[in-house]
């Protein structure tokens, strides 16, 4: 599929926004990358992280604490991708590009691989937001019908009831099998993959082994296969539920668009940040809990329309999208609390679900 071109005004929103960002970064005389605050929730995760990972292994706690420790292991790895890899991958974690390559790398050590997540998600998905046979994030065939220009499968039917499950899979899924699945056809969905250095090929089967040894093979030989299947599940399970409905709430609800470009110029209606605000939405920002555990991802218009800069700014930078979007009348969907979000993407795979 070719990518589709945006629409071109002669008054642009999005320098419009940038404008204003720019005078606030400006006035505040603060870098727009990642502060104390960030670092400080970096080493916090990261220590708790590798601290459970050891009790785990190698101390051997009772069922039921292990299990729980699983758990939170699941979610501590979602938090790193979130807060530390993310900001990494987008050169926001830090003014130092050393910092934010070592930032972003964590993806490789918890089993994904970050050259493959830059093409899908830096350059395919935040350009190409929500449209079908382009943004791979949409691509849950057979499985899930996420917009209505997909294949009705029978068994969507019941996708509304079984979404929970296909989101818990995730991680494996990535971990052992899309990111070979793009290395070997050196493509994400539609689009070509960039070409691959020595050291990127290096690295991809150097952490890949890494991270076999760490969360398959030690394990194994410390724990036992029995206690370490069940304990892997556990973890890998709620990791990847965890991660799949954090970005499914962003823009695969009732209010999202699915934009379709029209043909035969294949040009879209709207220009790339109008784009943006139209397919993307904001969840429980007042939540700081939830904030500091999802790295501000719940903010995820301020991500898109300024995915280079830290998520630490995104409170302020919510109040100033919010005002631009009123004065050129432009859409800012926004769910004050996240059970709202949840409920209106279950209502959006219910829709999907009758064909």
């Amino acid at each position: 599929m070719v990518a589709p071109k945006f629409a071109v005004q002669q008054s642009s929103f999005h320098a419009e926004l940038k404008r204003r960002a720019n005078n606030y970064f400006q006035e505040k005389g603060v870098s727009t990358t990642g502060n104390y605050k960030l670092f400080t929730k970096a080493a916090i995760l990261s220590v708790s992280l590798i601290l459970i990972y050891i009790h785990l292994v190698f101390f051997t706690p009772a069922a039921w604490l292990a299990i729980l420790e699983c758990i939170v292991l699941g979610g501590l790895t979602a938090a790193m991708g979130f807060n530390v890899m993310h900001d990494g991958s987008h050169g926001s974690f830090s003014k130092i590009k050393r910092l934010n390559e070592l930032a972003s790398m964590s993806l490789n050590v918890l089993g994904a691989n970050v050259f493959m997540w830059n093409t899908k998600h830096n350059v395919i998905h935040h350009a190409y937001t929500n449209i079908d046979g382009i943004d791979d994030d949409l691509d849950a065939r057979p499985f899930l019908r996420l917009c209505e220009s997909q294949k009705h499968y029978r068994i969507h039917r019941y996708q509304h009831l079984y979404f929970w499950l296909a989101y818990s899979m995730l991680f494996f899924f990535w971990v052992f099998f899309s990111d070979y699945q793009k290395y070997f056809t050196k493509k994400v969905g539609s689009m070509p993959l960039k070409k691959m250095t020595r050291t990127n090929h290096i690295s991809f089967w150097t952490f890949k082994a890494v991270h076999a040894a760490f969360f398959v093979v030690l394990p194994i030989f410390m724990v036992g296969f029995v206690p370490w299947l069940v304990g892997f599940l556990i973890y890998g399970v709620f990791t990847g539920f965890v991660m799949s409905i954090v970005f499914q709430l962003a823009h695969t609800i009732e209010e999202t668009n699915f934009p379709v470009a029209a043909q035969p110029t294949n040009r879209l209606e709207d220009e790339w940040a109008v784009h943006q605000l139209r397919t993307t939405a904001n969840f429980a920002t007042n939540n700081k809990l939830i904030t500091w555990l999802v790295g501000g991802l719940n903010f995820q218009i301020e991500h898109h329309l300024f995915p280079k800069i830290s998520h630490v700014h995104y409170p302020a930078l919510s109040s100033i999208i919010k005002q631009a979007c009123a004065d050129y009348n432009v859409p800012y969907l926004e769910f004050p609390k996240m059970r709202l979000a949840v409920a209106s993407h279950v209502a959006h795979l219910k829709q999907l679900s009758q064909g």
